[in-house]
């Protein structure tokens, strides 16, 4: 999937997500008050980490946010359910995505990034008692890539990022349906 962040015509971040399938959704940010778009610590942040339920791998599965928007392509007869599905299925690292992206984007724009190993596991600490699952090489290569994307969003007011198949959310099952030949008497 590939994503292109823009500053829109208010200030405000704009991407644009053109998924495998063939669709294109617009995803305007709300971050005029920002040096660095929060999407794009998003972008860093689940992409360091590995998230795959996070927003892009969420996105890239099928998912759509309320505020997004078909610019290209044909949906699915069925996108959504699907989206719903994807969504619902990873609410939970939805919430930690937005936790961790959230404190990444504070220490690039505070640059205090020296901080994000001690800043993410208070984050998650809040969040309950479960050890740590990420090194701090991994939460150092987020601050390193959003310090990047920082440079070059600030160089162009435009940056082009890819996110991996490896880290496209998993979509469960559809409830209800039945595959397969009913068994007759």
């Amino acid at each position: 999937m590939h994503v292109v962040f823009v500053r829109g015509p208010t200030g405000s971040t704009v991407a644009t997500v053109h998924r495998a399938d063939g669709v294109s959704l617009l995803l305007p940010g709300y971050d005029r008050k920002f040096r660095v778009p929060h999407d794009l610590a998003h972008y860093a942040t689940e992409r360091a980490l590995e998230m795959s339920g996070g927003v892009f791998g969420a996105i890239a599965a099928g998912g759509v946010f309320d505020n997004m928007r078909v610019i290209a392509g044909k949906p699915r007869h069925d996108a959504a359910a699907r989206s719903k599905r994807v969504l619902d299925a990873h609410r939970h690292t939805l919430t930690l995505a937005e936790l961790l992206a959230g404190a990444v984007h504070r220490a690039v724009e505070d640059e205090a990034v020296d901080l994000l190993p001690v800043l993410l596991r208070n984050a998650w600490n809040s969040r309950g008692t479960d050890p740590f699952p990420w090194t701090d090489d991994h939460v150092r290569e987020a601050g390193r890539t959003l310090t990047d994307l920082a440079v070059e969003w600030e160089a162009r007011s435009t940056v082009k990022v890819t996110w991996p198949e490896h880290l496209v959310a998993r979509l469960p099952g559809a409830r209800g349906i039945h595959r397969g030949r009913r068994g007759r008497t």
